[in-house]
């Protein structure tokens, strides 16, 4: 034991002086071992942060299933929460085969996970001698990257955001859709339509390049997805909406509103719950690094936002129509979290209030501007929730990013300013990304609607399937096979109630 202590004693004081035989200063060779393994731990910690992220954002999905189902009517809850279910599959599989390199194969280096730099075909147009990208290249099934680690863990945290977008026309299209129709629109979304716009902004795509190219800002910045998530799957509901026309019931004869109760507001809150614990890896989570002391601000800006809509939105509907609405409660905190989810690394405390307020107002306005004056049946208020607040959300970035953070982004040295600090074409590059999403997202859900419908025969279900309930006819099973359907009732007008035996054919709105 003795000797062996005495070797020990002896390597350790002879070391230097090997080493200095060597001609290596000591002092030199260990703060280079020192450095590395410092590098090392930093994308060790960057990894583990951004796959625990991912893992919360995947929750998310049952928080949408809860909340998109609670909303809705007790006879169609397996057919609501099935495709809340099946979307994570169908979408995910169409995103690994073709929308993730559509989005991200022409991303460039990822820094913060190692620096993997093969991610660099970026499909783009020349104007004007500046380079314009339209969409990635590599990357198909993931091939040529196989058991790359960092894109595989950019993977995952993309595909979970890329199913957030995906799951939110389920909710506006809900109680009358077909499920065939649903699979089949999911794919168009996780292999184009989502990505597509994803790499105008993150992939490296012609919004991203607004900056470097023409001198607005930054380019479109979004920091976790106002407009690349949550717009997208607002507009996409929009469209698809519109096109699909209202639940039987729904409107009256002379144009007056017939309220639809959802069956289960507990299981929506509950919901909300989830989806707002799951916010905190979707925003939080987008720095795609641990070591990223930003987290810190970015997370309470979340909070502070989802705290701030509940509240306004509660106040706005107990002011006006006397009561406080749980539903809109829920629905304001949504609002806020998806309208902070574009600036919430750029502004301070009281703007990330102020931003979760006033969206929690605009959900309540667009709620009713939507449902009463464009006749457009949201049966969970997805379209004022995300599509009305992704907007607000990286408009407000637009006005009120502060310069503390965002040097280089998007390759423009600087912080992100707001027009409220000094940089109007910051503002301007955040309200061309809002209208190329209206355009760009719309044009491409439409066209998958028709194309969809081409496939499956029609995206509606018959007439005395919706009167009945979607839930055995399509999925072939009930969500409460011993409840009575009582509750999922519709709530008509006497001149505007029929016999089930008065049912005509409906066709979809063109």
């Amino acid at each position: 034991m003795r000797r062996s202590v005495g070797i020990g004693l002896l390597i350790t004081l002879a070391w230097p002086l090997v080493l200095a035989g060597q001609g290596v200063p000591a002092a030199d060779s260990l703060a280079r071992l020192a450095s590395a393994a410092s590098a090392a731990n930093t994308v060790a910690i960057n990894f583990v942060w951004t796959l625990v992220a991912g893992f919360l954002v995947m929750f998310m999905q049952a928080g949408f299933a809860m909340v998109e189902t609670g909303f809705t009517r007790a006879k169609n809850a397996a057919h609501t929460i099935t495709m809340n279910f099946m979307v994570y599959g169908i979408a995910m599989l169409a995103y690994w085969a073709i929308g993730f390199a559509f989005q991200a194969g022409g991303v460039g280096p990822l820094g913060t996970l190692g620096g993997y730099d093969k991610l660099a075909h970026e499909v783009s147009i020349t104007i004007a001698g500046k380079e314009w990208g339209l969409f990635g290249g590599t990357g198909f099934f993931l091939t040529g990257v196989a058991y790359t680690a960092p894109v595989f863990a950019y993977f995952l945290f993309q595909m979970v955001f890329m199913d957030t977008a995906a799951t939110i026309p389920t909710g506006a299209l809900a109680e009358r859709w077909k499920f065939s129709a649903f699979a089949v629109f999911s794919v168009f979304v996780g292999a184009f339509i989502y990505p597509i716009y994803a790499n105008w902004t993150w992939g490296g795509g012609w919004l991203a390049m607004l900056g470097k190219n023409l001198g607005l800002g930054h380019g479109h910045v979004d920091f976790a997805g106002s407009s690349v998530v949550h717009m997208t799957g607002g507009v996409m509901a929009f469209v698809a909406a519109a096109l699909l026309g209202p639940r039987r019931g729904k409107y009256n004869a002379d144009g007056s509103v017939n309220a639809i109760p959802g069956h289960n507001i507990p299981m929506a809150l509950i919901g909300t719950f989830i989806l707002a614990f799951g916010w905190f890896g979707f925003n939080a989570g987008s720095t795609l690094a641990g070591s990223d002391l930003r987290i810190g601000v970015i997370a309470t800006n979340t909070m502070l936002a989802g705290a701030a809509g509940s509240i306004t939105a509660m106040l706005y509907m107990w002011i006006r129509y006397d009561k406080p609405d749980p539903s809109m409660m829920a629905n304001g905190a949504l609002a806020g979290l998806v309208a902070i989810t574009a600036p919430c690394a750029f502004v301070t405390a009281p703007s990330a209030v102020l931003i979760g307020g006033v969206a929690g107002v605009l959900v309540c306005v667009a709620v009713f501007f939507i449902d009463g004056k464009l006749r457009i049946d949201d049966p969970v208020g997805a379209i004022s929730v995300h599509g009305v607040n992704g907007l607000w959300g990286i408009l407000s970035l637009g006005l009120l990013a502060d310069g503390t953070y965002g040097d280089g982004w998007n390759g423009v040295n600087g912080a992100v300013r707001g027009l409220f600090y000094g940089d109007a074409s910051q503002f301007a590059a955040q309200l061309i990304g809002g209208v190329a999403n209206v355009v760009g997202v719309g044009v491409m859900a439409f066209v998958a609607y028709k194309a969809t419908a081409f496939v499956v025969g029609g995206h509606r279900v018959a007439p005395q399937v919706e009167e009945l309930g979607l839930d055995l006819p399509e999925m072939g099973a009930l969500a409460y096979p011993d409840t009575p359907e009582v509750a999922s009732a519709v709530i008509l007008s006497e001149t505007a109630s029929r016999g089930i035996g008065q049912l005509a054919p409906e066709p979809e709105a063109v």
